[in-house]
């Protein structure tokens, strides 16, 4: 038996993972500034290097799908 994974559902998974991942980074960096307003200057670039290494794994399945 043979698994052939097709170029839409490796975009699917490829878009859904890294858009929670994202929401999740988001939802947790607002809730840490909420609680310590103080620390918003080192939790923001933090939380904006997590956003851009989660949409890079989006666009490494992009390129997988349409190369792979």
């Amino acid at each position: 038996m043979e698994i052939h994974v097709t170029g839409g559902l490796i975009v699917a998974l490829g878009g859904l993972l890294p858009a929670f991942a994202i929401g999740m980074i988001g939802s947790k960096a607002m809730e840490a500034i909420g609680r310590n307003p103080e620390a918003s200057g080192r939790i923001l670039p933090a939380m904006l290097l997590g956003m851009a290494f989660a949409e890079a794994i989006a666009i490494y399945s992009l390129i997988l799908a349409f190369t792979g």
